[in-house]
């Protein structure tokens, strides 16, 4: 009787102690780019619980994290204009580099490239980029329109062809951020003008095509592309050439037009309120590694900027330019810098007219 005692009371005393808090870190990224094995070899080797949700548009992302409060960790906001546009305002902390060795496996030339977001390359390090293109099906389109050029951008902006090809399925990703600034570079203006006119000539464009275009979204394009509900997309080239590699019956290709192909960087980043900082450095430091990054390569089909990654790449997607462009490629796609706010509502309130159609 007083052994059974001595238990209870110490069962009693253990029920009192305050029990070790789970280690966790809350990670915010695109849909459709992680590899999940990663998350599970993360918690694995740190006992860190990874909780892991997904956004679609950078409009998405910037709302929550200037809000505040938003309880993520680590997020991966593309260098411009959302990056950028973050540190200006505050919301992110410095990257302690001491608490992150698996840095220096960084492409030094790629990091430069992001320098003019984050001088000194303080807040953020490359994750993974891609450039903004059209996702195409080649047959459907052939069949519809077999003269209209495949390498041009020509081929969604014409209400020619756009009209052509409405029958099988026109998708717009669904976000003034990346699609604006194609457009201006496509009427051979400035990514980045602010100039009234510059946004009328946008809007013309793009009202012309607008009865046209069957959908707006930024992550069911693939899906969609890959089951052959639609022809062509604009989007991500990671995402066109997932949906290429999960298509069946269909045939899917990615083209980077010819008159001018945004690249963006998407960065590893951590919001200045993040609850669990230890957490999220430690995360990024084991993103970092070569193998980890090479995973998440092989199974979002988005380049990475870790060379040591590359030898555990799968050769199919280092021999496509698509996924992994040449330094020539690199040298002529543009990116685009911050616009002020002024300009930024404008351009919301004419991509809400857009939408609505004329």
């Amino acid at each position: 009787m007083r052994r059974a005692l001595s238990i209870l009371l110490l069962l009693f005393l253990i029920g009192l102690m305050p029990a070790q808090a789970q280690r966790v870190v809350n990670v915010y990224n695109w849909t459709d780019y992680i590899d999940p094995e990663a998350l599970k070899r993360f918690t694995a080797e740190t006992g860190i619980e990874v909780r892991y949700d997904v956004f679609d548009s950078l409009e998405t992302l910037e709302a929550k994290l200037l809000a505040g409060h938003s309880g993520y960790d680590v997020v991966t906001p593309s260098n411009e204009p959302s990056f950028s546009r973050l540190i200006r305002a505050g919301a992110l902390m410095p990257i302690d580099r001491s608490k992150v060795p698996n840095w220096g496996n960084l492409d030094a030339g790629l990091m430069r490239r992001v320098e003019s977001s984050d001088p000194g390359n303080r807040y953020g390090g490359i994750y993974l980029f891609g450039t903004i293109g059209l996702g195409i099906n080649p047959d459907r389109i052939g069949a519809l329109a077999p003269n209209a050029p495949l390498d041009s951008w020509d081929l969604f902006f014409k209400p020619e062809n756009a009209k052509l090809l409405a029958p099988c399925g026109i998708a717009m990703m669904d976000s003034a951020i990346d699609v604006i600034p194609s457009v201006l570079k496509y009427l051979g203006k400035d990514p980045n003008s602010t100039d009234p006119a510059d946004l009328a000539a946008v809007e013309k464009t793009l009202m012309a095509v607008r009865p046209f275009i069957r959908s707006f979204a930024s992550g069911g394009n693939l899906e969609a592309l890959a089951t052959g509900q639609i022809c062509m997309a604009i989007d991500y080239s990671g995402d066109v050439i997932q949906a290429a590699a999960r298509a069946k019956g269909v045939t899917i290709r990615y083209v980077a037009p010819k008159e001018g192909t945004e690249v963006g960087f998407d960065m590893l980043a951590i919001p200045a309120d993040a609850p669990h900082k230890e957490e999220a450095l430690a995360f990024i430091d084991f993103v970092l590694r070569p193998a980890v990054m090479a995973g998440i390569t092989n199974f979002v089909r988005y380049p990475n900027a870790v060379p040591a990654a590359r030898a555990l790449i799968k050769p199919e997607l280092l021999a496509d330019t698509n996924v992994f462009p040449t330094d020539q490629q690199i040298a002529g796609f543009f990116t685009i810098g911050p616009v002020p706010q002024s300009a930024e509502r404008a351009r919301t309130r004419m991509w809400a007219r857009f939408k609505a159609g004329p």
